[in-house]
Formats: C-alpha cells, sequence, structure tokens
C-alpha cells in the first residue's frame, strides 16, 4: 500500500512541469549551502593551527596545544646523556662502526633513568640486530654517512647464520665495539 502512494506521487511530480531555470536555482543554491555548511563545520571542529614567530616552513602547530607539549616528558635522551655515567661504554661505542646508533636504541628509553628504572633493560634478542644485519635485496651494503670512512655492512641471513633462534647475537659479537668478543 505504502509503495503504491509512494510510486503514484513521483509519477504526479515527474508530469509536473519544472522550469529549466527553477532546476538550476535550486543546485545552485544547495550547492552554496553545501560548501557554506562544509566551511562553518571545520572551523568549529577543527583547530586553529599557525607558525610560531611567523616562520612557516619549519613551525607550523596549535599555538593553542604549546604548553602541553612543552608539559610531555621527554622519553629518550641521546647517547650524550648516557655518557655522564657510562663513560667507558659511551667511548667504545663512539669509536666503533656502531658510532651512530644511539644508546637507547639497544637499552630502552631512558626516561628518568637512573632514579627510574634505575636499571635500564637490555633488548638482547636476535631480532635487534636483524633490523640492520638482515640481508635485504633493496638495501645497500655498503654506509657511507660515517665521519671516518665508508664501511661495508655485514648482512646475514637469519636462516643460514646460526639459525638457532635462541641463540643471540651478543655471545659471539660486541655491539659497544661492532666486532666479536
Amino acid at each position: 500500500m505504502f509503495i503504491k502512494k509512494l510510486l503514484k506521487k513521483i509519477d504526479t511530480l515527474a508530469r509536473r512541469e519544472i522550469s529549466f531555470g527553477k532546476i538550476l536555482i535550486g543546485t545552485v543554491l544547495i550547492t552554496i549551502l553545501t560548501v557554506a555548511s562544509v566551511i562553518v563545520a571545520r572551523m568549529i571542529i577543527v583547530p586553529s593551527f599557525t607558525a610560531a614567530n611567523n616562520d612557516y616552513r619549519y613551525q607550523w602547530h596549535r599555538v593553542a596545544n604549546q604548553q602541553e607539549w612543552k608539559d610531555f616528558k621527554v622519553k629518550y635522551q641521546g647517547s650524550n646523556y648516557c655518557n655522564n655515567c657510562h663513560n667507558e661504554q659511551y667511548k667504545k661505542i663512539t669509536e666503533s662502526l656502531h658510532s651512530k646508533i644511539q644508546c637507547e636504541n639497544c637499552h630502552g628509553a631512558a626516561i628518568d633513568h637512573p632514579d627510574n628504572p634505575q636499571r635500564l633493560a637490555i633488548d638482547k634478542s636476535r631480532e635487534l640486530c636483524l633490523r640492520c644485519h638482515s640481508y635485504l635485496a633493496y638495501r645497500p651494503l655498503e654506509y657511507k654517512e660515517l665521519e671516518k670512512k665508508t664501511i661495508r655492512l655485514k648482512m646475514i641471513k637469519p636462516d643460514e647464520h646460526f639459525p638457532d633462534e635462541n641463540m643471540q647475537c651478543i655471545s659471539c659479537h660486541d655491539p659497544h665495539k661492532a666486532d666479536f668478543k
């Protein structure tokens, strides 16, 4: 019953003569209202962004949340932070082929170390070493970013180089010297 009434109404509307001008005006009005609605909704929903110090190249951010970022606790301190207490390891690694690798890549985020946690958990897993040393066809075999020299990366195929998954790389290799123990 409902469908019959609906079809009859549609048929009646279709038979009416509506001029092209009225259709065009209606379409333009709907388009203008839609665009205006989107603009108003965007102004309400999306926070305003601006550039600090009028530097639109590098400092594009929401000025309203600057304090949030100032209060945000920095997790990673960098290798220089570690040097304050761990001079010997710091010296070894900065003189090795791993000199560009930050301590926290293996030792985890320092956050409030040494207060909390007193000791950092060390990732000794094979997977950690394989992030850089696993042979991948697209990875370059030479690393040219070191100041001292270009080095040939030691890539391994995990299923051929000590395939025992329980074997840790640090059993044979010293990561602070990037060499055998």
